[in-house]
């Protein structure tokens, strides 16, 4: 009876106690689906957040605060961006030690006792924390410590600048505007970055010198860094093992027959890989440049196939079929603008009311010109025509003429203190006020004369012009050249020093130094001192020995 009592209450627990636990089940449930949907609208917001552009970062000159932020955008840790520091300077000498505080006179025995002084510290390097000299940094050199926008000089030294990091350069370094200096070192520079660096270098309007030393690159793409477009005047690539397909790429970037670099003016090639065939790209490249001043190919592979092709071109060369066509087509483009102006044939030429008052004068002059004094005008354009008529029947070439414009004294350029092809002059005259403007002796040049159209000569059919003038230091030390090459670039210093004599140019003086340390070829051999004689003379530091009273030649010291 108990049992058949006890079964209907027990199923009556049993049902509510499944009952309540389904009512805490689904409370359960259901805070729990509230919890996954307050999740998932956060989860989603973030998403948002992440999916929407940051705002671009707009840089304001400040190096260090623009480069710490671009990092930080950029996905880069605190402790992983480089910290911007001011480059290590050497310790300035400590003054000499003061004489009177080496002795000190004893007052018990009256005898004056010598007192050691006490020795200084070292301030010759400086201590920094355990490997905190390798850890990446990024040096500056600053006009002003404590202005920010000052920087002058960046150095990268040993640590890889990749992609991110070179696109982190490319927003801030462009708005620096004081930046002239930028080095990198051991960087593991790539293709890709080298060619993102050539990108945004023209924008730094103030730039001139790149240091790009010890970065190997397989594709040699160097030659990007000096185009056309390129505002570097100093540029450095030693130590990256640039072969003869770099040293191809470099040479047409100096010049072709039809461009030529214009601001290049020191070129640093030394300890890479180049032969003789590099070196023969390198030479034409300097065909028709006449702006380098420096260039180095120390320590390469150059023998006397390469030393020969730069002495060819330190002398005189043959124009290729390309440079005799670009050649008619200057002097097309040139004679055309002249048969309305400056020089078409004598007749007729006191009438001509738009011809410049005098030949060397180089410019057409405006019609303000043709208020000036019609009878004083005409006398002196029938003084020139006579002169100038004599000029042409002496078998003057227009070339020649072309050459001369700016060289006659009293012309409308350096009535207006330009610059001249007559090498030092005085640059004076009168600013738009009439007040004088201080006279400077500048080198000359009213701009580079492209040197097709210099003066020609024709050998058996060829048409040749004098070789590069304006390169005047060359550095082939450490190669393997011998009495061959020697020989050769002997011969165009020599060209070079006749062709001065006969048209003196102060712009293009030739080859006034020449380094040819350790070539496989002896010291004491013949070429070797007859061109380190020639080249003594020409070195610009060089001091001939002072005449004594007697008569003999005194040596200074450092000659």
């Amino acid at each position: 009876m108990f049992a058949a009592g006890t079964g209907p209450s027990q199923g009556a627990l049993i049902k509510s106690l499944s009952f309540v636990k389904k009512v805490k089940m689904g409370k359960r449930m259901e805070k729990a689906l509230k919890e996954k949907a307050a999740a998932s609208s956060t989860s989603q917001d973030a998403a948002d957040d992440e999916s929407k552009t940051p705002e671009p970062y707009s840089c304001t000159g400040m190096f260090e605060q623009d480069f710490t932020e671009l990092c930080r955008r950029s996905g880069l840790q605190q402790g992983e961006i480089p910290p911007v520091v001011i480059r290590p300077k050497r310790p300035p000498t400590p003054p000499p030690p003061d004489p009177k505080a080496q002795t000190q006179v004893s007052a018990e025995d009256g005898e004056e006792e010598q007192k050691e002084p006490e020795e200084p510290k070292p301030t010759t390097y400086t201590t920094k924390d355990k490997f905190q000299y390798f850890k990446p940094t990024v040096q500056v050199e600053m006009e002003n410590e404590d202005k920010p926008a000052t920087v002058t000089e960046i150095y990268i030294r040993g640590w890889k600048v990749d992609d991110t990091m070179m696109g982190v350069l490319k927003q801030c370094l462009p708005t620096i505007e004081k930046l002239h200096t930028l080095y990198f070192w051991n960087t593991g520079l790539t293709e890709k970055t080298i060619a993102e660096l050539a990108s945004f270098l023209p924008q730094c309007s103030n730039l001139k010198n790149l240091t790009l030393d010890g970065n190997p690159v397989l594709e040699e793409n160097f030659a990007l860094l000096i185009g056309d477009d390129s505002l570097l005047a100093n540029v450095s690539f030693r130590n990256n093992h640039i072969t003869d397909k770099g040293a191809e790429m470099i040479g047409k970037a100096l010049s072709t027959a039809k461009s030529c670099n214009k601001n290049l003016i020191s070129l640093n090639l030394s300890y890479n890989k180049i032969t003789d065939i590099g070196a023969t790209h390198i030479a034409n490249g300097l065909r028709m440049n006449r702006v380098v001043l420096s260039l180095s190919l120390a320590s390469n592979q150059i023998s006397d196939t390469g030393a020969k092709k730069l002495g060819e071109v330190l002398s005189r060369f043959p124009l290729t079929h390309e440079e005799t066509v670009e050649r008619r087509k200057l002097i097309r483009e040139k004679g055309s603008p002249d048969r309305k102006s400056p020089s078409p044939p004598s007749r007729g030429r006191a009438e001509s009311k738009d011809r410049p008052g005098s030949k060397g004068s180089g410019t057409v002059l405006d019609k303000t010109d043709k208020k000036r004094d019609k009878s004083s005008k005409k006398k002196q354009d029938a003084k020139k025509e006579k002169e100038e008529d004599k000029t042409v029947k002496g078998g003057a070439k227009k070339d020649d003429k072309w050459k001369k414009d700016t060289t006659r004294h009293g012309s409308k350029a350096e009535m207006q203190g330009t610059k001249t092809a007559k090498g030092k002059k005085t640059v004076g005259g009168k600013d738009k006020k009439g007040a004088l403007l201080p006279e400077s002796e500048t080198p000359d040049v009213v701009e580079a004369i492209n040197p097709l159209m210099d003066s020609v000569e024709n050998i058996d059919g060829q048409l040749w012009i004098p070789g590069n003038r304006a390169l005047i230091n060359l550095n082939l030390s450490r190669n393997q050249i011998s009495e061959g090459g020697f020989k050769a670039l002997l011969l165009g210093v020599q060209y070079q020093m006749t062709l001065n004599s006969l048209q003196p140019n102060p712009a293009l003086k030739g080859l006034m130094r020449i380094s040819l340390n350790k070539n496989a070829i002896s010291p004491s051999n013949d070429a070797v001192s007859k061109l380190q004689e020639l080249m003594t003379t020409r070195d610009p530091f060089y001091k001939p020995p002072s005449q004594s009273p007697d008569g003999d030649s005194q040596s200074h010291g450092g000659q």
